[in-house]
Formats: structure tokens, sequence, C-alpha cells
């Protein structure tokens, strides 16, 4: 947010105490509205001012828990002397308006420190509100950190245990395809470990989902066929990291591993609107979409979840499928979102080949 545009809401928050003292003056004093108005402006501008102060002031005055009378014994002491302030304040401003020294001490003057104590109140009560808002914000950003970090460290154990697991059933079958798989394997594995964004191009992931493909063609031979169809724009959309490695691990796993029958998997990546669409389908042995749906521990699961953190409700995992007749997820993902401060976070940061 630009300091510009802070400055302006603060000034929009004081416009109902100049509404509230021009009223107040034209009603006790009746005053014409152009006077009150002005002479409210003017004392609206000096608490305005001096509440940077106060703002400043409870900044670094943290509201105490447990709750300590010594904190309010100086909040009663910068209490007074920003209502003495103000009060000066106005009558420097009063005077050099009016081109003659004008400072009144008597009834009147009780009435204005009094009223100085209440704005000092309402300030220092809305800048305690906005700390905590901001806190409660900074601790909400760090709990989805740390959700989306639990998750991604989820990924690395899941991935490697499937990877792994090929390299092994490949050793005693064909040795020099187990050490080209190995190979592959290090390239993905190192992927996985140093991509530190949440949000990457489709570009990106395809390079890091051809790596794991050379080592599943590896492991299945001719009984995997895989298609993309791309469209140019898609490239720079970005997606998720480790989404559709996640998607197309998914139609291999569940639909390609069970059978001995060439499997093939179909992934179309379209734009429409500014909505990134990445389908992945497979004609493999199918599933029961509701044991897919609640099963626990899937990666299915985790990006869905992840996409919750990211994306909130603006995107979408939509599964179908029945058995034997293959398996289709959809990933919808929006690309102008709330989640662009998570990609300026990011930036900087690279898949490594």
């Amino acid at each position: 947010m630009s300091r510009g545009w802070v400055w302006l809401q603060l000034a929009v928050a004081w416009l109902p105490m100049w509404a509230l003292f021009t009223a107040i003056i034209v009603i006790v004093h009746h005053a014409s509205f152009a006077d009150a108005a002005i002479g409210a402006l003017r004392m609206i501008g000096a608490a305005a001012l001096l509440g940077i102060a106060v703002y400043k002031f409870t900044s670094r005055m943290a509201w105490p828990h447990p709750f300590r009378l010594a904190f309010v014994l100086m909040h009663l002491v910068a209490a007074s002397l920003y209502s003495v302030a103000w009060y000066v304040l106005i009558s420097v401003i009063d005077s050099l308006v009016m081109g003659h020294f004008i400072f009144a001490l008597g009834p009147g003057a009780g009435i204005s420190l009094s009223t100085g104590i209440w704005l000092y109140i309402m300030v220092a009560g809305v800048a305690y509100a906005n700390l905590a808002a901001e806190r409660t914000a900074r601790m909400e950003a760090h709990a989805t950190r740390m959700q989306l970090d639990t998750l991604r460290s989820q990924l690395h154990p899941h991935f490697l245990f499937n990877a792994l697991h090929t390299v092994v059933q490949l050793i005693p079958i064909d040795p020099r395809a187990a050490a080209l798989a190995t190979e592959q394997l290090a390239g993905t594995l190192r992927t996985t470990l140093e991509e530190q964004r949440d949000l990457i191009t489709l570009g990106e992931e395809w390079a890091f989902v051809e790596r794991y493909l050379a080592i599943e063609s590896i492991r299945f031979g001719d009984r995997l066929r895989v298609t993309i169809a791309m469209e140019e724009s898609t490239r720079l959309a970005m997606l998720p990291t480790f989404a559709l490695q996640t998607l197309i691990e998914n139609a291999i796993r569940h639909g390609a591993a069970p059978r001995i029958e060439t499997t093939h998997v179909k992934i179309l990546a379209t734009l429409d609107g500014a909505m990134l669409i990445v389908n992945v389908a497979d004609d493999g042995v199918g599933a029961d979409i509701r044991e897919v749906e609640t099963a626990v521990g899937t990666g299915l699961r985790r990006l869905r979840e992840r996409m919750r953190w990211l994306y909130g409700n603006n995107a979408r995992l939509e599964l179908a499928s029945n058995i034997g007749e293959g398996f289709r997820a959809s990933l919808i993902v929006p690309q102008s979102t709330s989640s662009d401060d998570i990609a300026d976070r990011d930036r900087g940061h690279n898949i490594h080949d």
C-alpha cells in the first residue's frame, strides 16, 4: 500500500469528527455553517497532526498482558500532554489566522482540555485497534506460510517413495535402466528440495514433469504413452508448484500401474478468460470417485489443501472417474488473484535444472 493512500485513508477517517465539531459549533455558538466548518477544520487538523505522535507512541507502548497500572499512568500523562499541546496549537493557528495573539484561559479552557483528552483516548484506541489488526494479519500470514511449508514437506517423502520404488523395481530387471533412472531421479529430487516458490509458470512445471516422466517411461516402457496439448499462451500462466506433477503421478500410479495394457495419459492446458484450466485424463482402470474424494494422505488431497491456502475459494480441483473407465482431473486456477503477493515474495527463486 502506498504512503499517499495511507494518508488519504487517515484524512477520510477524521471526516466524521470534523462533521461532529462543525455541528457542535453551529448549535452551541450559533455560527454560520461556513465559519463553523472552518473553525472545526482548524481543531481537527491540529488533533490529526498531533495524532501522528500518538500513533507512534502507542506503537512503542505495547498493550500489556496482563494489564498493568503503569500502562494506564503513562497514558494519563500522555493524554494530558496531548490535550495541552492541542489547545496551544489551536491558539497558535487562530493567532496566525487573526493576525494577533490569541490565548484564553477560563471556563472554556477546561472544556477544551477535556475535549483534548477525549480526542487522545479516541486516537489511542483506534491506533491500538489497528496494531491488533496488523498483528493478527501477520500471525495469519505466518500460519499460512507454515501450513504451506508443511504441505510441501509432505510432498517430498511422498514423491521420493514412489520414485525410489521405480528404481528398486528396475534393478533386478534392467540395471542399466535403473542407473539411468537414478540419474533422472537425482535431478527431480534436487528440484523438489530446492524449489521454494508456491506458484510457478506452467512452462517451468512442464520442464520438471518431463524429467519425472523420463523415470516413469523407463519403468513402464510401451505400457505408458503421454501426449500433451498446451496452448502457447498457457506457458506463462501460474499454477501451484508441482501441481501438474501430482496429477500425472496420480494418473500413472492409479491408472497405469495396476494393468498390463498400454495406458494413455492426455494433458490439455488452456486459458479461459482469467482462468488456467489443466486437464489430465487417462484411460486406465479408473477408481471409485467417492473413495478418492475421502482418501487421507493422498497427493490430490494435499494439492487441494495447498490450493485452498493459496486461492481460497477461487480455484477448483475437479475429479471424475468410474471403475474401468479411466480417471480425469481438472485443475482450474485464477490468473488474477490476491495471491500476487506470494508471487512477488517468491520472485528471484528459480527452478534448477
